[in-house]
């Protein structure tokens, strides 16, 4: 795509930032899903195919959210039953969420992990998606130009939200399956020198809970 200037020479329409490689589409992890776009497998009509395994949606407990929202409908809304707590979401609500949702969020993470730790509400932000928040958070925390150093295997989804518009580099801290994935002191001293080497300052690192690496059983 591209504009014409006043004397007729051709100008490339789209920015800089939006024309570079900080998309992350041109990694393997995207590259598996033009693969299965192209060859999905199916059971009986292409056995064959090309099987998803870089979901990260979770797709398999649909029938039950399905039955719990139709036993719940109080819980919504959108039912007569909740129309009353309608006029709290129809105006612009606390920027760092809802104060009600917050509680709930803490009180949900103290109980996932056995009430043997606190949250405070007034410390959560909420935000619409993981995509935000990590663009959020990377141009809160750096630069352009400085880098992050982030624990394998990550999120492939990293590549785009950490870097594309807010010019941070990664560098990955390789781990390994033989200790089963954890960062050592080792390969994190190898990811900051390497990250030295090339100039980039203020490093950080990006550690993500819970730890999501790539597993078979069979």
């Amino acid at each position: 795509m591209v504009s014409i200037s006043k004397n007729n020479q051709k100008q490339q329409l789209l920015s800089k930032i939006a024309t570079n490689d900080g998309h992350g589409e041109n990694s393997p992890y995207f590259d598996g899903w033009k693969a299965y776009a192209n060859n999905p497998f199916h059971l009986t009509d292409n056995p064959t195919g090309v099987i998803q395994m870089g979901l990260a949606e979770n797709q398999l407990c649909f029938d039950l959210i399905q039955e719990w929202v139709v036993n719940n409908p109080k819980a919504s809304i959108c039912t007569v039953e909740g129309a009353e707590n309608f006029q709290d979401i129809a105006i612009f609500q606390d920027y760092h969420g809802l104060p009600e949702f917050r509680q709930a969020v803490a009180r949900f993470m103290e109980k996932v992990r056995g009430d043997r730790v606190t949250f405070d509400p007034n410390r959560i932000v909420m935000s619409g998606g993981a995509t935000g928040a990590h663009e959020m958070l990377a141009f809160c925390l750096a630069d352009p130009g400085d880098a992050f150093l982030v624990p394998t295997p990550y999120y492939p989804g990293f590549d785009r939200d950490l870097r594309w518009r807010t010019g941070v580099q990664l560098f990955p801290v390789v781990c390994e399956s033989c200790n089963d994935f954890k960062v050592t002191t080792k390969a994190l001293e190898e990811a900051y020198e390497k990250s030295s080497t090339i100039q980039h300052q203020n490093k950080r690192l990006t550690y993500k809970q819970p730890f999501k690496s790539i597993r078979y059983s069979s």
